[in-house]
């Protein structure tokens, strides 16, 4: 959520922000309630000035023992009035805090003005593509005849988008998630974090996710409860009305989780494999700092998902989005690209953003800075790090043969017991 008194006295800011997101959203609806709720904020002070001369009058007259009926009627009709737009007030409010909900962040200004994601910039890339002397298969062809990856299965016990994974697969999956959280808490000293993966709907609206995107979520029937899309939604979510100390952040974070989206609008994409599935597996990490530092934390956060892809021998490329692109509660995002052999492309496999306070304000996550003063705004940070199973996609794309077995990367094997080659039975 944007600062009311920046919309309030600053509003150009705000329209130059939305017109570089591309976004439709016109300041001059929240500029109309604002000067009614002000109009009707000066009538009632006016009635209530006028309110407390008859009530002075009113007990003159009756110290006096005149008659004052006139002015009681008088006062009675001054508190209704005032009843009445004291009402209407906190209905002119409750829109403007419904119209703010709606509205982006704005972006930081290093990011790049674009119309699409084709103005993206590549700011990093390592790793060289390899290349094949046979025909590369992807993944779902390669883990279908592994007897790893079964579809026609997880389409029978739930639907499209849903997958079961056997043997080696379901072992794959689990290694990776356990060697990231070896580096996140072993290098990147992150604190491990097992968060509910049912949340409310204050604690949805908190990052952002409600109310703009209800239709991407999948909600309980009958009780205020939705299944989590990502882990930064909980994590970010456990100071939600408290203050921190200064000298505690940044607070470094990670949790594994599943995540469960409808994926809303994305009928026709990536409908066959592990790409984009209804339920996947993610490790997500969540940073707290002050605002003086978040933009040194965000590029740590970067460096983090990049360093697991180079473990895994997994050729990438980084991009710094640019406005038209950017996720609803993000100032700055930079998403890292893994290559994918099958598609002969390189796919999105992190976001790590810097929400500044954006989400704080919704959630009021406050911290209090050393030496005394009021109370600040933290600035929140979320990324991937990483999905499992887009990175077993990668794995198994960047590791085929000829003969269709998997060369896993070295990383993983003391996570496999071992086993460096998925083989055919």
């Amino acid at each position: 959520m944007l600062d009311l008194k920046l919309l309030q006295r600053h509003p150009e800011i705000v329209r130059n922000a939305l017109s570089a997101r591309r976004s439709d959203i016109n300041v001059d609806a929240f500029e109309e309630l604002d000067s009614r709720r002000r109009t009707m904020l000066t009538e009632v002070e006016g009635l209530k000035s006028e309110r407390n001369r008859a009530s002075n009058e009113v007990a003159r007259l009756k110290r006096q023992g005149e008659n004052a009926d006139a002015l009681i009627a008088e006062l009675g009709l001054l508190s209704d009035r005032i009843k009445a737009l004291d009402t209407e007030t906190e209905e002119v409010k409750a829109a403007q805090t419904a119209w703010m909900l709606t509205v982006p962040n704005m972006p930081h200004s290093s990011v790049p003005l674009g119309h699409s994601e084709k103005d993206n910039a590549e700011v990093n890339r390592w790793g060289q593509p390899r290349t094949f002397d046979f025909a590369i298969r992807e993944h779902w062809e390669l883990g279908t005849a592994l007897n790893g990856l079964d579809f026609e299965r997880g389409g029978k016990l739930a639907g499209a988008r849903f997958s079961v994974l056997h043997g080696w697969a379901a072992r794959l999956e689990r290694s990776l998630a356990s060697f990231f959280l070896d580096i996140h808490t072993r290098i990147n000293r992150r604190k491990e974090i097992a968060p509910p993966f049912i949340v409310n709907s204050a604690t949805m609206t908190g990052t952002g996710q409600l109310p703009k995107f209800a239709a991407d979520l999948f909600k309980l029937e009958d009780w205020d409860y939705y299944l989590i899309p990502t882990a930064e939604v909980p994590v970010t979510n456990l100071y939600a009305g408290e203050i921190l100390e200064a000298s505690a952040l940044p607070l470094l974070y990670v949790a594994h989780t599943p995540c469960f989206r409808s994926e809303a609008g994305s009928y026709g994409k990536d409908t066959r494999g592990l790409i984009r599935q209804h339920q996947f597996n993610k490790v997500e990490m969540v940073t707290f700092s002050h605002p003086d530092t978040s933009y040194d934390d965000l590029e740590t956060m970067r460096r983090s998902a990049e360093d697991l892809l180079e473990r895994l021998e997994l050729p990438y490329r980084t991009v710094v989005l640019c406005t038209a692109d950017m996720g609803f509660a993000s100032a700055k995002t930079y998403d890292v690209e893994v290559w994918l052999p099958g598609q002969n492309t390189y796919r999105e496999i992190s976001s790590c953003s810097n929400c500044e306070d954006f989400q704080s304000r919704r959630a009021n996550i406050r911290f209090r800075p050393e030496g005394g003063g009021k109370p600040e705004f933290v600035h929140t940070l979320n990324g991937s790090g990483l999905p499992t199973g887009r990175t077993l996609v990668a794995v198994l794309e960047n590791g085929q043969q000829k003969d269709g077995s998997i060369v896993l990367p070295k990383a993983l094997v003391p996570y496999m017991g071992g086993v460096e080659v998925i083989e055919p039975e």
